[in-house]
């Protein structure tokens, strides 16, 4: 036991701590080969999906048949599923603005307690009995003065004025992030905040629970007709009229203007980078954006674009309409079904106003008459303001902590039997809502021929072999796999084999140790290869023990790592989650792959296997060893405590978190963690004592001296 102690010691210089992972000169660095193969992922992941959309669907039978569990899953990926409860609006009328033809009402209501939604409401003054309405949800127009904002439903009141002057009460909200409480939109587009996606959050799904509340009100008016409503928006409140007319049909005639596109547009075209939060659910799924437009049917939906609109080109929006058109076919409802085309830019045009006017008037009033009044702004922005002074009890600004729960765990499992339902659903939420999109696999048998495995490289040095393994983890990936060993040491004679798993600060860190005897395969000199000290270090360490030494770099890290940009590195990120992905869930399955690739290497297939990583890196390897067999040990250094600091998983944080996870692997392997706080790791510590497990499965030692956090 004392020598697997020292072990690990030794295997820590081999990868050692790096603080730094760039410094300026390294912005240098050639990432064309990273670039594009993440392109070339990015377009074969995009149209694995869209090719899939309503596969097996062919007669309405089947198209209804999956319905319900279609519209579940939208309402899940928004983080309604569970609805929440439907709380007390407590509406309130703060004032009102005064039109010959048409009243304003200033108010506001509580979508869930502290949830403000501001808005103004357009209600007819001649009216003789219910009337249709339109919920009318806002686009990214931010009105402002002094620093204090008035909501975006002033900018849009055109449209409110004239559905109230055509005989309509209209309902036009603000959004969170640019209502006069503003919230955050840009949670992962600027703000880091990465955790959204393993919360499972968007602001989209805040929204949509806010047109849901909005309806809830316009039913409560006895100057609406219940029955007939409809919705529409621009742009942002495009995107809003679908979530909200998908998910709920009340909406009984919606028209989506500039407000959604293919999958393949935001993906491969980028139009992603034009886009915040608020535009996707979190696509746990895999949904291209026609599944969503087909959850309208049969009722009565306009599709509505320009043709020069950059952010919702012009081929997607028709793709669009042409996919969900086959599921109005089943419906013989074409006719309910529009797609309208105007010439200009992403604008808020005149001329997708009348079409929109003309399509409510059809179907919520049959009427077909002419559209002879234009939309015009009647009021100053300060005159439709909800509120004087912000609510001290307002949630807004921040909800995206508390919209979806994360799980909570308090205490460790009191039982054998509590810990194996744990257990047992740990493992299906991940394979179901976090790690969804990994390839499908058969059999062991066609996935390890699938690895292609192949020798491309082998030197003999100071008395160690270093080997090079090429294998296909995800096409188009093909990672390289280094084993080292004691030069005439049979591999299966090996008390063990190590995979160390790297991130970049790690990789970098490799290459300079082993660099000098594959000069061919580390010929960038932001890596500082040929480190010699390095090299007599590992080659001693490995020529005194028994022991075998191996590393994977996986997708997105050294010789595949994509660009250094900030800006690019964060839309790399979005397009992943656009796919049902992260970066780091299928780094986990590159890991996967690099351990059946090792055990295939001839020799290897039955030594004792531990796995080993750095910070985020670390796990990883720990995600990793959940679902390959045979981890004998882990030894994970500095590693995040919780996924709110990383590795991005979608959805995990609603289910277990790092702790957690750690303890599900040390029912089956034994775990080191290195880290300078043993407290934090107080879950699987005190299961493993919970549930005798053996002695020391799981340890927490402190870090060496000289290693960061």
């Amino acid at each position: 036991m004392r020598r697997l102690t020292h072990c690990s010691t030794l295997v820590l210089t081999v990868a050692a701590s790096v603080s730094t992972v760039w410094s300026q000169d390294d912005q240098q660095v050639d990432t064309t080969r990273g670039d594009q193969l993440v392109n070339e992922y990015f377009q074969l992941e995009t149209d694995r999906l869209t090719n899939a959309v309503f596969d097996g669907i062919h007669t309405l039978q089947d198209w209804e048949a999956r319905r319900g569990e279609y519209r579940r899953q939208l309402l899940e990926m928004l983080g309604l599923d569970p609805m929440p409860e439907k709380t007390p609006l407590e509406p309130v009328i703060t004032g009102t603005a005064e039109h010959e033809e048409f009243t304003v009402e200033k108010l506001h209501y509580q979508s869930r307690p502290g949830l403000y939604v501001t808005g103004n409401l357009y209600v007819p003054k001649k009216r003789e009995g219910p009337l249709p309405a339109v919920l009318y949800v806002c686009g990214h127009a931010r009105v402002k003065e002094d620093g204090v904002s008035f909501g975006n439903k002033t900018h849009y009141q055109h449209h409110g004025g004239w559905f109230a002057r055509h005989g309509y009460v209209c309902l036009t909200i603000d959004t969170l992030q640019l209502g006069e409480i503003e919230g955050i939109h840009h949670g992962t587009y600027n703000h880091g905040m990465w955790w959204w996606n393993s919360r499972g959050y968007s602001p989209a799904g805040v929204e949509a629970l806010n047109c849901i509340r909005a309806i809830d009100y316009l039913q409560s008016r006895p100057e609406v007709d219940g029955t007939r409503i409809g919705v529409t928006g621009r742009s942002g409140g495009g995107a809003y009229s679908w979530w909200i007319a998908a998910i709920d049909e009340r909406i009984t005639c919606a028209v989506p203007v500039a407000g959604i596109t293919s999958l393949d547009n935001h993906v491969v075209d980028g139009c992603v980078e034009g886009h915040c939060d608020c535009m996707y659910m979190v696509n746990t799924y895999g949904w291209d954006f026609p599944l969503v437009a087909a959850l309208v049917a049969p009722r009565p939906l306009l599709i509505s674009n320009t043709d020069k609109d950059g952010i919702f080109p012009l081929d997607g929006v028709v793709d669009v309409y042409t996919k969900a058109r086959r599921i109005y076919e089943l419906y013989d409802a074409t006719d309910r079904l529009g797609l309208q085309i105007t010439e200009g830019p992403h604008q808020d045009t005149q001329e997708l106003r009348v079409h929109a006017f003309v399509w409510m008037n059809r179907f919520l009033k049959k009427d077909d008459s002419l559209i002879e009044t234009p939309a015009t702004k009647l009021f100053p922005p300060a005159d439709l303001k909800v509120f004087d002074q912000l609510p001290g009890d307002e949630r807004n600004t921040a909800i995206h902590e508390e919209f979806v729960p994360r799980a909570q765990f308090d205490e460790p499992p009191a039982s054998t039997a509590i810990w194996e339902t744990l257990q047992t659903a740990w493992r299906s939420q991940l394979l179901e809502k976090c790690f969804r999109s990994w390839p499908q696999e058969t059999d062991p048998a066609s996935t390890l021929a699938g690895l292609s495995l192949t020798e491309t490289g082998r030197v003999a040095s100071d008395g160690v072999k270093l080997s090079v393994w090429r294998f296909t983890s995800q096409t188009p990936y093909e990672l390289d796999l280094f084993l080292a060993h004691k030069q005439g040491a049979p591999p299966e004679q090996l008390d063990l084999v190590v995979l160390n798993v790297l991130d970049q600060a790690g990789w970098e860190k490799f290459a300079s140790t082993v660099g000098g005897q594959f000069p061919d395969r580390f010929a960038n000199a932001a890596y500082n290869t040929g480190d010699v000290e390095q090299w007599n270090e590992l080659s001693q360490m490995l020529t005194s023990n028994n022991w075998g030494m191996a590393w994977i770099a996986p997708r997105g890290v050294g010789p595949t790592e994509w660009s250094r940009d900030e800006r690019k590195r964060t839309q790399i990120r979005r397009r992943f989650m656009l796919l049902g992905q992260t970066a780091d869930s299928m780094r986990v399955y590159d890991v996967r792959l690099a351990i059946r690739a090792l055990r295939a290497v001839g020799g290897f297939g039955d030594v004792s296997l531990w796995l080993q990583g750095e910070r985020e890196a670390a796990t990883w390897a720990l995600y990793a060893s959940l679902f390959e067999p045979d981890i004998a040990r882990l030894d994970l250094w500095s590693m995040p405590t919780s996924h709110r600091d990383g590795p991005t998983f979608l959805n995990v944080l609603r289910f277990l978190d790092v702790p957690q996870a750690v303890a599900l692997a040390g029912e089956n392997s034994r775990i080191r963690i290195y880290d300078a706080d043993a407290s934090l790791w107080r879950y699987p510590l005190e299961t493993a004592e919970q549930l005798g497990w053996p002695e020391k499965q799981i340890v927490v030692r402190a870090l060496p001296a000289g290693a960061t956090e």
